[in-house]
């Protein structure tokens, strides 16, 4: 007994007094009341249950489930606007020579058989004919800038340096896509405009020569980001093309955590697949140089391939994880790429009617801002310097190579169309082909007096078949006009040029003015899918 005593002292001395304290305060608290007890039971014990919240807790699966499915939507989308592309991109190199042919042919043999009623050249045909006389042009001037002097140029430069030149290209090239088309538009309506209207441009010639040196322009400035990416591809450290690679991950910050519509996600989009694109043509030009370098040997492509696969794999990610957390913050449904595809292939069916009053190619460049023309004539002028042609076999393989394009561009053509009008009916908007097309008082070129005027003048208007009841519905005391012009906002970025939901947009008219009815149909109508282009200002951003 006393060796047990003796050990049981020991162990109260080793014990620290904190411990000792908070035993004994534990041991009177259990002696004199039961309600700790009580509480470390109840904290054990007690319960929830989350169906008292149902509706909450099935809003976060349904948000789970909408970042699981985007992945797979997002690269139908993205498929689908890439053999678009594709599509408008082999149309320069295949159908676009032998419409320029036709129609020279044409415009030659037209005066010689006496035909001097007839018109000499369709509209379409005049734009064929601009086309290719400014890809004859910017490659007689593309052949004049040596390629070797310009990489050897930009490799001279330090890691920071090249850096920040190839975000400055990634602006340019947006800037100069949103205004270039701006300028082959002008040019083609210019050249077609009916001669019976009064001349209100500076001529034909000036726009010609503006769309050559844009053409040109433009092919100097995706030929230096080529380069820069072949530099990167060339580093031994991989660190230049290791920074390139993380400047796509910058793009999730400015993305992400801004608001949305799904207009504004639409050009999102269009520009995620304009770029993917030109990335995998950037992709081609550095492996045909590289190639060229080690005299085609196979084995050298093997050891660009992990290069290549970083670049594309890194793409996909970003676009993935942006456009999953953009439709979680903003309430997005997946099932709205499904309207982007409708509205990309609502523009290929148009396109193939008798009324089309614009080339599919066109379209297509105006939708995503993806102008074929520069990338097309950069490709040539790489292909052309890389590919050396001798002796009659060459010139059969090109031949060969030139109808195994054609043939692709046709198989593609016919799948794009099947598959858009299936799309369209899916989406019910066979009934919009017949429309006429938009006038320009549907256009930005509307200015806010005009919406002002139309959103003042609403309560007022009124067809003779529904006078007695839209008047009596609309009727209104007389400062009721004031009081609406002081509900307005002054600025037309912040209301008119966004695109709210139909129910938001119809509750904030009848709180705001008070109209009701037959009267709301009179505000100004909503911005649709097919009215936005790569630029369209919607929401007071572009994107």
């Amino acid at each position: 007994p006393g060796f047990t005593i003796l050990n049981f002292y020991d162990v109260v001395l080793w014990l620290p007094t904190d411990f000792i304290f908070l035993f004994v305060c534990v041991c009177v608290c259990v002696c004199s009341d039961l309600s700790l007890v009580r509480f470390i039971t109840t904290e054990l014990t007690r319960g929830y249950f989350l169906e008292h919240n149902e509706a909450k807790y099935t809003e976060r699966r349904e948000r789970v489930y909408t970042c699981l499915r985007i992945p797979k939507e997002l690269e139908k989308l993205m498929t689908f606007g890439f053999f678009l592309c594709l599509d408008t991109f082999l149309y320069v190199f295949t159908l676009l020579p032998l419409r320029v042919i036709l129609a020279l042919l044409r415009l030659f043999t037209v005066p010689c058989c006496g035909l001097s009623g007839s018109r000499l050249l369709q509209p379409a045909q005049v734009c064929d004919v601009l086309k290719g006389f400014i890809m004859v042009l910017c490659y007689s001037m593309m052949s004049y800038v040596d390629y070797s002097m310009m990489y050897h140029l930009i490799r001279g430069q330090s890691v920071i340096k090249l850096y920040i030149i190839y975000n400055m290209l990634e602006v340019a090239d947006r800037l100069f896509s949103s205004f270039g088309q701006d300028i082959l538009d002008a040019l083609y309506w210019t050249a077609t405009e009916p001669k019976e209207k009064k001349r209100a441009h500076i001529g034909v010639i000036p726009h010609f020569l503006m769309a050559v040196l844009y053409v040109f322009l433009h092919a100097i400035l995706i030929m230096v980001q080529a380069t820069t990416l072949n530099v990167a591809f060339n580093s031994h450290n991989k660190s230049l093309l290791t920074i390139m690679m993380s400047n796509n991950f910058v793009e999730i910050k400015g993305s992400v955590f801004k608001k949305f519509e799904k207009n504004n996600l639409f050009q999102m989009s269009n520009s995620d697949i304009k770029e993917r694109f030109t990335n995998y043509i950037l992709l081609l030009i550095v492996c045909l140089r590289n190639m060229e370098q080690f005299s085609w040997n196979p084995d050298h492509l093997w050891v660009l391939f992990p290069d290549v696969v970083m670049v594309i794999a890194s793409e996909v990610a970003v676009d993935v994880v942006k456009h999953a957390f953009i439709t979680k913050f903003n309430d997005i449904s997946a099932d709205v790429y499904g309207e982007y595809r409708a509205s990309l292939a609502f523009d290929l069916v148009s396109s193939r009617q008798k009324n089309a009053y614009t080339d599919y190619s066109d379209s297509v460049s105006r939708r995503m801002g993806f102008i074929p023309l520069p990338l097309a004539l950069l490709l040539i002028r790489v292909v052309t310097s890389s590919v050396k042609i001798q002796g009659s076999l060459s010139f059969m393989c090109v031949l060969l190579f030139y109808l195994g394009m054609i043939t692709l561009k046709v198989l593609n053509s016919i799948v794009l169309l099947g598959t858009s009008c299936m799309f369209v009916k899916e989406a019910n908007m066979e009934e919009k082909l017949f429309h006429p097309p938009p006038s320009a008082v549907s256009s930005r070129v509307n200015s806010r007096a005009h919406r002002t005027k139309h959103v003042h003048t609403a309560p007022q208007q009124g067809t003779d078949k529904e006078g007695a009841s839209l008047a009596s519905d609309i009727a209104q005391p007389t400062n009721m006009a004031e009081s609406a012009a002081n509900v307005l906002p002054k600025s037309d970025s912040d209301t008119f040029l966004t695109t709210p939901d139909d129910e938001d947009d119809d509750k904030i008219i009848n709180s705001d003015t008070g109209l009701e009815g037959e009267g709301v149909s009179h505000r100004t109508p909503k911005k649709d899918l097919l009215e936005i282009d790569r630029f369209t200002i919607c929401g007071n951003r572009i994107d």
